[in-house]
């Protein structure tokens, strides 16, 4: 028996036909070029006593993991002027940003991140993470014993720096001696103000924050960093690090931020 088609329903299985050839790469084509938001920047702020250069073990691994990177040359002249400073380099970046603290380069980020609409995080290694009328010093004071400084005065005003003879028990325990002493000759000195200029301002209230806590820290105690980040309400985890854990432990740091980074995509 012969089944006879007309042309009508041909034509239409024709139509059919052709228009799945036809559409059916084009759906493909579109889910494969989906757009993806970019990696935010990645803005790393150091604290008293150092520099910016003690971030490149974290940031060579940022890089490895395609992050936008830079590392601030934080003045130490004063709170106030420190993050008049900040908040004008970061006018100059684009698109996102997740904003990472070291020591007082976490009362920077605090104060700075407020009035930016573009950090999207905030990532405290241990770091101080004042309360609005609040200053670094009080804050310090709270940290036993406390660390051995030397006073020098200059024009702007006394700046303090580390003693070198205790810099590495004091900030780089785990840290080999050579490379600790290194640290402690290259030692960047801060301003008196650093430590006396009041919090204005507490952007972890309005922007999500991660917190890493160092154990073996004889710079800011560790349990002082796990009452300011409970107060911030931060993502929080610890390691077994002294103060200077961005150099002990880089990896450890770049997990944090980059868990804070992925939070902003």
């Amino acid at each position: 028996m012969r089944i006879r088609i007309s042309r009508r329903v041909a034509l239409a299985a024709g139509a059919l036909a052709l228009l799945g050839a036809t559409t059916a790469p084009a759906v493909a084509t579109s889910n494969s070029e989906q757009p993806t938001s970019p990696k935010p920047t990645v803005v790393l702020v150091h604290g008293a006593w150092a520099d910016s250069s003690s971030w490149s073990p974290v940031m060579e691994r940022l890089r490895e993991d395609g992050y936008p990177v830079r590392a601030i040359a934080n003045p130490l002249q004063g709170l106030n002027s420190d993050t008049a400073y900040v908040s004008s380099y970061l006018s100059a970046i684009d698109g996102p940003v997740v904003l990472v603290g070291h020591s007082y380069g976490g009362a920077v980020i605090t104060n700075v991140a407020a009035s930016d609409p573009d950090v999207k995080a905030l990532v405290y290694i241990a770091g101080f993470i004042p309360a609005k009328g609040e200053t670094v010093g009080e804050l310090a004071a709270k940290s036993s014993p406390p660390i051995p400084l030397v006073s020098t005065d200059v024009p702007g005003g006394a700046e303090v720096s580390i003693d070198p003879d205790h810099f590495r028990e004091a900030f780089a325990g785990d840290v080999d001696r050579t490379t600790a002493a290194n640290l402690a000759a290259a030692q960047r000195p801060a301003n008196t103000k650093a430590v006396s200029d009041a919090s204005v301002a507490e952007a972890y209230r309005n922007i999500p924050s991660w917190s890493l806590i160092t154990r073996q820290d004889k710079a800011i105690a560790p349990d002082l960093q796990r009452s300011m980040s409970k107060r911030a309400h931060a993502h929080t985890e610890e390691v077994n690090a002294s103060h200077a854990v961005m150099i002990s432990r880089p990896g450890a740091v770049t997990k944090v931020i980059e868990e804070a980074a992925h939070s902003t995509r």
